[in-house]
């Protein structure tokens, strides 16, 4: 792709040369790792609550907030996380997103006690403030990276780590640290998962230190070309960034209706092993595996998407019949818990983790769409500020209402939720600035 170098009324020079590197790829699986091992942790001590409640002695709150920090740590951090992204590039991003990662591993490893939760939690805190560097990074990467025909194929990927992890925290934790009257098994099993997750995060922190490169000597669209040229040579674009992201309307209805959503998720996937041990008390392990079940068919959610995407562009249109059908797979979750029978139980799941969570890259790359030329990582990052404010709320009105009511009524309330966010979604306006910029740039060239 080679579209020739022009310039603009400032006499600057503005990049049309556009190049796709083989290296894109690698950049991408470093980054899945990157955020694999961090999304991991998130949830490994929720899915086994019942063993953490009796191995450290603490309450069932105390457990779930093991996973509300990564909300709680995300919100004050992610302005300051943004702003390094945009100065510093991918590359101090990563590394930094990984350090912490690593950091907060090795001192879970010292916590395989009853006396150290304290241990457990300062380093699941240090992990959560560090997923802070990397959650917002995937429609960033496939923008710096990939071209207008792969870009939305390769958000999907990305956010397809953070997913990856968040399986392999429901499927192993169950595996390596079953419940147990004899505390020095469950503290074995603890151990295990402990130094497996601290041995590799290392590797992946020392890849991306070897290997991460912060962008590619020539942009990869048109499109990239001229956010480049845009916004490279103005030291105050980050605060102005935000003010035009404030005053987007399209912008502010998906960030009310993603949040919604993914705060739904994050709600289910928090609390999923308390709500299914209700109903099926005998299946401890099953709570795992539906957890993974939810995780894997939103993967393919995701990927099936950004391919959609990428193929026709509908981005307003994806975004209303995903959300639309993450509505009718949680009303089916919630009325399929009585059945009685945990097969329907797993189907029913895999049909709300497909949408619910194959929502998520869709989210991004319309963000990123509504609010060209803007920075995709800090559009990214308010999205996912606002998802760790309705995530937390979500989270305890949920268990609210769960312990006092039943998950029945707690699973209508984020059904409620969701008709309100279809609502929400179906008035964004289908405003897809940075493809009309492709658009408009091919033309002219």
């Amino acid at each position: 792709m080679d579209c020739g170098v022009t310039g603009n009324n400032n006499l600057q020079p503005i990049i049309t040369e556009c190049k796709l590197y083989k290296r894109r790829w690698l950049m991408l699986v470093l980054f899945v790792l990157c955020s694999m091992i961090s999304a991991v942790q998130w949830i490994q001590y929720s899915i086994i609550s019942n063993v953490i409640m009796k191995f450290y002695k603490v309450s069932s709150f105390t457990v779930d907030f093991t996973s509300i920090v990564y909300m709680v740590t995300y919100i004050p951090l992610i302005f300051p996380a943004s702003w390094i992204l945009e100065k510093k590039g991918l590359r101090v991003a990563m590394v930094a997103g990984s350090f912490g990662t690593m950091i907060g591993a090795w001192f879970k490893v010292a916590s395989s006690s009853p006396d150290r939760f304290y241990m457990t939690m300062l380093g699941q805190t240090i992990v959560a403030s560090s997923q802070v560097f990397i959650l917002n990074l995937p429609a960033r990467l496939a923008a710096v990276w990939f071209g207008p025909s792969e870009v939305s194929t390769a958000c999907s990927i990305g956010v397809f780590g953070n997913q990856f992890g968040i399986a392999l925290g429901f499927l192993i934790p169950p595996l390596l640290v079953q419940d147990s009257d004899d505390l020095y098994d469950i503290s074995s099993g603890l151990s295990k998962m402990y130094y497996a997750t601290a041995i590799t995060s290392t590797l992946v922190f020392l890849l991306i230190c070897l290997f991460v490169k912060s962008s590619p000597p020539l942009p990869p669209s048109l499109a990239q070309a001229n956010q480049r040229s845009t916004y490279n040579n103005d030291p105050r674009n980050f605060i102005k960034s935000l003010w035009r992201l404030i005053y987007n309307y399209g912008f502010l209805l998906l960030l009310l209706s993603y949040g919604m959503n993914v705060g739904s998720s994050y709600a289910i996937s928090t609390l999923l092993n308390q709500v299914i041990l209700a109903h099926f008390p005998d299946n401890a392990v099953d709570v795992g595996r539906i957890g993974l079940s939810i995780v894997l068919s939103g993967m393919l959610g995701s990927v099936v998407s950004g391919f959609v995407l990428d193929r026709t562009h509908l981005f307003k249109e994806t975004t209303l019949v995903v959300y639309g059908c993450s509505l009718i797979g949680m009303l089916v979750y919630t009325y399929t818990l009585f059945c009685g029978y945990i097969s329907v139980v797993y189907l029913s799941a895999i049909l709300l983790g497909f949408f619910m969570n194959g929502y998520l890259a869709i989210g991004y790359e319309l963000a990123a769409e509504l609010t060209y030329p803007e920075s995709e990582g800090t559009s990214s990052g308010m999205l996912n500020a606002v998802v760790q404010v309705f995530g937390i709320i979500f989270t305890m009105v949920y268990g609210w209402i769960f312990n006092a009511v039943g998950d029945k009524r707690a699973n209508l309330f984020l059904s409620a939720t969701l008709i309100v966010g279809t609502f929400l979604t179906a008035m964004i306006p289908s405003d897809l600035r940075r493809q009309a910029a492709q658009e408009k740039k091919s033309l002219v060239n």
